[in-house]
């Protein structure tokens, strides 16, 4: 069996709107394991990008831990949860964050020279990801001057710059068309497999969804496989 490589357990979380207390995660627990990409479906309001926050160290549940690689994230101080974070786990989001005065070459070396690589290292290595995410000649682009698709796919390449072990992708196609969401997401996968990162997707997309390992969901606070109960359910 392959080896988790991010744990939630039993984390719970949730937020107080007025006189209300709206519970988002009631002692959920999930295992993602190495090389395997995880659909995370579920309606909008549910929870999605809280449970991609808590699982990036980026935000703090209420109660249980975040294991990443081992490690229980837990106690750390905020200084150690950012190590993590920025050694570990690479993110996507919906709108690409590509920093607006840089090419797409400086952007995917930007997170390589903040983490000490040598800037002759970090050119060598963000050349090669863009390469692999076809976008390498538009390497001196900045991100106004590409495409929805090219601009998501840098920003794809800079997320995996620091050779991370989870990638954690909110939405990383809601922004395209079809035809590009399924472009973007051909080299998101191909990546992913090639690299035998581990990664949680968040997606509206059923198609797309259909092509990972596995589907979850949100249901009443809990993280639910989707694949598991259909499969219970068609006995």
């Amino acid at each position: 069996m392959a080896e988790g490589i991010l744990e939630l357990k039993s984390i719970n979380r949730r937020y107080v709107q007025g006189s209300k207390e709206l519970v988002i995660l009631n002692n959920a627990n999930f295992t993602l394991k190495r090389g395997e990409m995880v659909a995370l479906v579920a309606p909008s309001g549910t929870g999605k990008s809280t449970m991609l926050h808590i699982a990036g160290l980026l935000e703090y549940p209420d109660g249980g831990d975040v294991i990443i690689n081992g490690q229980p994230c837990a106690g750390l101080s905020d200084d150690r949860r950012t190590e993590i974070r920025r050694r570990d786990i690479g993110f996507v989001y919906q709108f690409h964050h590509l920093l607006p005065e840089f090419t797409a070459l400086e952007n995917v070396m930007m997170p390589q020279l903040i983490s000490g690589l040598a800037p002759a290292e970090a050119k060598e290595r963000a050349e090669q990801l863009l390469n692999y995410m076809k976008v390498g000649k538009r390497a001196e682009h900045r991100p106004a001057e590409l495409s929805g698709g090219e601009q998501q796919r840098v920003a794809i390449a800079r997320a995996v710059a620091n050779a991370p072990l989870v990638l954690l992708a909110d939405e990383p196609t809601g922004n395209l068309d079809p035809g590009t969401a399924h472009y973007v997401f051909d080299a998101l996968e191909a990546l992913v497999r090639h690299s035998g990162l581990a990664a949680l997707i968040a997606t509206h997309n059923a198609e797309l969804a259909a092509r990972m390992d596995r589907r979850v969901t949100l249901r009443d606070g809990k993280i639910v496989d989707l694949d598991a109960t259909l499969a219970k359910s068609s006995r």
